[in-house]
């Protein structure tokens, strides 16, 4: 299905296994898996070389079929019952502040995972109230009950992802555009305080009007922190890189979404949703 055309200079992140190692080592103490690993992160070596991680609970396969996307797709296993403390454990001997904490979409659960979800933000709290916590969610099947599960969780920033435009939502299995903003919606009504958060990716066709657009709908969902990256097709069986978007396109996107009114946005070719994730409250 993609097409691998050459990269341009600006996506020409080196990779170099040996700067993350010791924290592969300690995440693989106690089988703590991670987004950066299971979605193949370009920014791997960066963020686990700050021994920063994006941790992801409930397994590591998927029950939908999305074809942008790395994670694996396959019948989900049971995951372990002692994970929420690993990650608790993991977060206090790297000492973060800032924890991130995310899954694969679980519809074989009756909650979807949210249980798990508000039993990892509870293991985490119980270390050091002050850590701030954000979860990145799936749409748990825009289940009010899951949903408000999450919301009350204690967690200060909670993320579900738009990815692309109405247009082009045909890459997203399972879910349609107003059903995710509908669980943008649905979390700030269930948690005013929390902050939500959601992220896009460009390079599939979208038009800048239709971005536009979509920022326009984020906020009137209550969104106010957003995250806009660069798609990179994972191999030949996923959806196709349409166009390798210039940096200052993506500076103009950011600079005129803070026009708007966004609080925070991150915007760059190797921005993902977990990237430099602390920093989206300081300007808040």
């Amino acid at each position: 299905m993609a097409s691998f055309a050459p990269k341009p200079d600006w996506l020409r992140k080196k990779i170099t296994p040996s700067a993350h190692r010791a924290m592969k080592e300690l995440l693989g103490e106690r089988s703590i898996h991670t987004i950066c690993e299971e979605a193949w992160c370009p920014n791997i070596s960066e963020c686990f070389g700050q021994k920063v991680a994006t941790f992801m609970i409930l397994g590591t396969r998927c029950t939908r079929a999305c074809s942008f996307c790395a994670v694996d797709r396959a019948k989900p296993l049971s995951f372990d019952p002692l994970e929420s403390e690993n990650i608790a454990w993991a977060v206090l001997k790297l000492g973060l502040k800032h924890v991130v904490i995310t899954s694969p979409a679980r519809d074989d659960l009756h909650d979807g995972g949210a249980a798990q979800f508000y039993k990892t933000v509870q293991a985490i709290k119980a270390i050091d109230d002050a850590i701030i916590v954000e979860i990145l969610i799936p749409d748990l099947q825009n289940n009010d009950a899951a949903l408000r599960h999450v919301a009350m969780s204690g967690a200060e920033i909670i993320g579900h992802n738009l990815e692309t435009v109405p247009r082009l939502y045909h890459i997203r299995k399972g879910a349609t555009y107003q059903s995710s903003l509908s669980v943008l919606q649905k979390l700030l009504s269930f948690n005013p305080s929390c902050a939500t958060k959601s992220g896009i990716m460009l390079g599939l066709g979208e038009r800048d009007d239709e971005v536009f657009k979509l920022m326009e709908d984020l906020l009137s969902a209550g969104c106010r922190l957003l995250s806009i990256g660069q798609y990179l097709s994972p191999s030949s069986r996923h959806e196709r890189v349409v166009e390798y978007v210039n940096p200052e396109r993506f500076e103009m996107f950011r600079r005129t979404g803070m026009q708007m009114g966004f609080d925070h946005i991150k915007s760059s070719p190797y921005t993902r949703s977990s990237y430099m994730a602390h920093e989206y409250l300081e300007e808040k």
